[in-house]
C-alpha cells in the first residue's frame, strides 16, 4: 500500500501545481502518472475542482482502465492517457490542460512555431499539431483514439525532445519523466505559446529560430553534454513544483 500511496500523492501533488501556476479553471485539466513496475496509473478524478481534491480522490488504475482503488470516477481524459503511456515508453506522467495560450494554437490549428530561445530550450523544435479525427474516430472510442492521433503525430518526431502536442481543436497535451516534470512542460508550453502570441502579433511574418541556435540551447539544457545549472535541469526543474500538503484544518 505504501508504493500506492506514494503514486496517489504524486498525482494530486501535480495536479495542485497546475492550480498553483494558474493553468487550470474549475475543474479542466488533469495529470496522471504511471507506475510502470506495478502496471498502475494514478489520476485525477472526474469534475472535482482542484480545491477540493485530496490524495484519497486520486483514482488508482490498470493500464486497461479499470479502477484498483479510489471512490471517484477517473478523468475522461484516462483512455488518452494510458494510449500516450503505451505509444511513449519513456514517459512517466502526462498532463493535460485547456491554458489559454496554447490552447488559442490548438483552436486556430496551428502549431506552435519555435520562434526564440526561450522555447527553444524546451522543446526542440515546433510544438506540433494533430490532424482531425475522421467522423468514425470522434463515433468510437473518442479519448483512446485522442491518443492514438497524438502518437501518430509523433511517427516522426522524438516524444522525449518534444515532450507536448496541440490537440486540434482541442488543448494542449505534455508529458515527462514524471509527472511533476510534465506540469512544468505544460508551464513552458503556455508562456512560450504567450509569447509567440504577442511576437506574431507584433511581426506576422516572424519566421523561425535559427537552426543552429535552436540547437545550441536545447542542447545545454538536455543531454549528456548539458551545461545548464548546478544539477540535471529537469531536477532542478522538478524541485520547483513540489507542493507541500495543506495544513491540518485549513479551508484551501
Amino acid at each position: 500500500m505504501a508504493n500506492h500511496d506514494a503514486l496517489l500523492n504524486s498525482a494530486h501533488a501535480a495536479n495542485l501545481a497546475l492550480m498553483q501556476h494558474g493553468l487550470v479553471i474549475l475543474t479542466w485539466g488533469n495529470v496522471s502518472v504511471i507506475d510502470r513496475a506495478a502496471a498502475l496509473v494514478a489520476i485525477k478524478p472526474s469534475g472535482i475542482p482542484y480545491a477540493d481534491l485530496t490524495p484519497t480522490d486520486m483514482v488508482l488504475v490498470d493500464l486497461d482502465g479499470n479502477v484498483v482503488t479510489g471512490r471517484r470516477r477517473p478523468s475522461s481524459d484516462l483512455a488518452t492517457h494510458l494510449a500516450l503511456y503505451r505509444a511513449f515508453p519513456n514517459i512517466g506522467g502526462v498532463a493535460h490542460t485547456h491554458s489559454p495560450f496554447a490552447t488559442a494554437f490548438a483552436q486556430a490549428r496551428r502549431e506552435l512555431p519555435c520562434l526564440g530561445t526561450t522555447h527553444a530550450d524546451q522543446f526542440h523544435g515546433a510544438v506540433p499539431l494533430t490532424r482531425a479525427l475522421t467522423a468514425a474516430e470522434l463515433a468510437g472510442d473518442y479519448e483512446t483514439n485522442t491518443g492514438l492521433v497524438i502518437a501518430e503525430t509523433f511517427r516522426d518526431l522524438d516524444p522525449d525532445a518534444t515532450p507536448g502536442v496541440l490537440v486540434r481543436s482541442h488543448g494542449p497535451f505534455t508529458w515527462g519523466p514524471d509527472a511533476a516534470a510534465a506540469v512544468i512542460n505544460s508551464v513552458v508550453l503556455e508562456a512560450v505559446a504567450a509569447m509567440a502570441c504577442r511576437t506574431l502579433n507584433l511581426a506576422p511574418e516572424a519566421a523561425p529560430i535559427d537552426e543552429a541556435l535552436r540547437r545550441r540551447h536545447f542542447e545545454r539544457k538536455h543531454g549528456a553534454q548539458a551545461t545548464y545549472g548546478q544539477a540535471p535541469a529537469a531536477a532542478q526543474l522538478r524541485s520547483q513544483i513540489t507542493v507541500p500538503p495543506a495544513p491540518p484544518g485549513s479551508s484551501s
